[in-house]
């Protein structure tokens, strides 16, 4: 995975672009949104979708920083892909980028913060999960 710690293949839909065919830039924060979701389900084995649920684990990103190199068409093939770059203890700093073969179309980088859904305040990352994380970047 050349330093990525998960990847996902995708195909650029009409639901993520604009009248001129090409992505809206707001579709690519669902996207990478996307990715998270799966890297927590299928990468770490932990159900994102049972982190906010039963759980009441939220993931907030606190800041975001994202660069457009290309732009992406709609029925392209892309390849979004995830790695870790910085643990914290409330917190992950994660760079997210989508790529066509070899050619960079969007990078971002976000910071995400784990939170009490009962508080909306921040929260130490739950033990099972930084465990998880750190099994999986380790591979």
């Amino acid at each position: 995975m050349s330093g990525y710690h998960f990847e996902r293949a995708a195909r650029i839909r009409f639901a993520h672009c604009d009248p001129a065919g090409i992505v809206y830039f707001p579709q690519y924060l669902v996207l990478f949104n996307g990715l998270v979701e799966d890297w927590f389900t299928d990468g770490l084995g932990i159900s994102y979708a049972q982190m906010l649920g039963p759980r009441r684990v939220g993931l907030p990103i606190v800041k975001l920083h994202c660069e457009f190199s290309a732009i992406s068409r709609m029925g392209d093939d892309v390849q979004f892909k995830l790695k870790l770059e910085r643990l914290g203890n409330a917190s992950l700093t994660l760079d997210l980028d989508c790529w066509a073969g070899d050619e960079q179309r969007v990078r971002s980088q976000q910071v995400l913060v784990f939170t009490d859904l009962n508080t909306h305040r921040a929260m130490p990352m739950p033990p099972d999960v930084r465990q998880a994380i750190e099994a999986s970047v380790q591979q």
